[in-house]
């Protein structure tokens, strides 16, 4: 792949080049010469057949995490976060149990490569949102998470884009099961469909961005499970802040500045 510095710009095919622009950038790059039906039958690309089924996995996985937080990702989330997220999840693949390209997705067993995920890279939650608070809790079933936040004062712990009046803490908790490859199938698939991106939200009242807040929040997101969340199955707990603007007494939401962060896998 190379760029086109040309000052004039092309888009489409032509004579076995590809013109096409990304990311304000012109990039141009040659037709392959390897076909589909060569990759998924000469036994010289098995390692690349093996890749394709786990990247596979990764993205599937990937957009159950995104099911899980429904509408909330599309507010909080970057334009990469599915691309993201698919990168998150194979690196979890990469220490899971199984044949080459038909490694486990122990989401359970490696809480550590998910948990610190921002939904938006450029907008980190700790650069928006920074006073001083304890980690949401889940109950013995894991399927009641708690985050209580102590009152401070929004001038000194809150950096608030142009224009914002008001804000809401936000706790949000999705399942996410353990994915394993279905040779039957020939896909990956949940250890545990039922509860699989089952999730919820919970939001504060409205807060002015003037002073104390007043008052401890207290939120709590109930998955409605009644009994204990399997072991395979991992609750994902991430939390956040949403910022509005006051119009004649009717509050709009920003698009901007808004941000959350996984910080709980249980």
């Amino acid at each position: 792949m190379a760029k086109n510095n040309s000052f004039i710009k092309l888009e489409g095919t032509l004579d076995g080049l590809t013109f096409y622009e990304k990311d304000g950038e012109n990039f141009v790059k040659t037709k392959s010469t390897i076909n589909k039906n060569r990759i998924q039958n000469d036994p010289a690309f098995a390692r690349t057949r093996e890749n394709m089924q786990e990247f596979g996995g990764a993205a599937k996985v990937g957009k159950a995490f995104r099911e899980a937080f429904g509408s909330i990702v599309k507010l909080m989330g970057d334009t990469y976060i599915a691309s993201r997220l698919a990168g998150a999840m194979k690196r979890i693949n990469r220490n899971g149990a199984g044949l080459r390209g038909q490694r486990d997705f122990d989401i359970v067993g490696n809480a550590d490569l998910l948990v610190g995920f921002d939904f938006d890279e450029k907008t980190p939650l700790g650069a928006q949102f920074f006073a001083p608070y304890d980690k949401p809790t889940l109950n013995a079933n894991r399927d009641v998470a708690t985050w209580t936040v102590p009152d401070f004062n929004t001038d000194n712990f809150i950096t608030k884009p142009e224009g914002a009046t008001h804000c809401r803490l936000v706790l949000a908790s999705g399942l996410l099961s353990n994915y394993q490859w279905e040779s039957a199938l020939a896909s990956y698939e949940p250890v545990n469909e039922d509860e699989n991106s089952k999730g919820d939200v919970a939001y504060s009242a409205d807060i002015p961005l003037q002073g104390e807040v007043g008052a401890v929040t207290t939120l709590t997101v109930d998955l409605g499970i009644g009994a204990a969340v399997p072991a395979t199955v991992a609750n994902l707990v991430s939390i956040g802040i949403i910022f509005y603007q006051e119009i004649n007494g009717q509050l709009y939401e920003l698009a901007s500045g808004n941000a959350m962060k996984l910080v709980v896998v249980g």
